[in-house]
């Protein structure tokens, strides 16, 4: 796993900060504060390369926010989405990778009961 600061994360994008931010405020992706100085890192792996760009994981934003409507906060919703999920057969993350977004959501379902 690759973690990149806000900053870092916008050069890898090749994009502003202002962009960064208003796609995490907008869920597209999950940021955990790491770090002596607690700052804010995401996780390189929620990110492909869609015509030719970085772009966020576009499955991501539905999955983040189902994830905290199932009681999940951002330090446990990225640790679920790096977690083996036996009824996936893969990560979660894995799993929305490769296209498999309604199975992912349906785990997530039956997490909040």
């Amino acid at each position: 796993m690759t973690w990149l600061s806000l900053p870092e994360l916008a050069d890898y994008l090749e994009t502003d900060l202002r962009t960064v931010r208003s796609q995490l405020r907008d869920a597209r992706f999950l940021a955990v504060r790491r770090g002596e100085n607690n700052a804010l890192y995401a996780d390189a792996g929620q990110f492909v390369v869609k015509e030719g760009q970085r772009v966020p994981l576009p499955s991501l934003r539905g999955t983040i926010i189902s994830l905290r409507d199932a009681g999940y906060n951002d330090d446990e919703a990225q640790e679920w989405l790096r977690r083996f999920e036996p009824e996936l057969r893969d990560t979660p993350l894995g799993a929305l990778i490769g296209g498999h977004t309604h199975a992912v959501r349906r785990v997530i379902a039956g997490l909040a009961f």
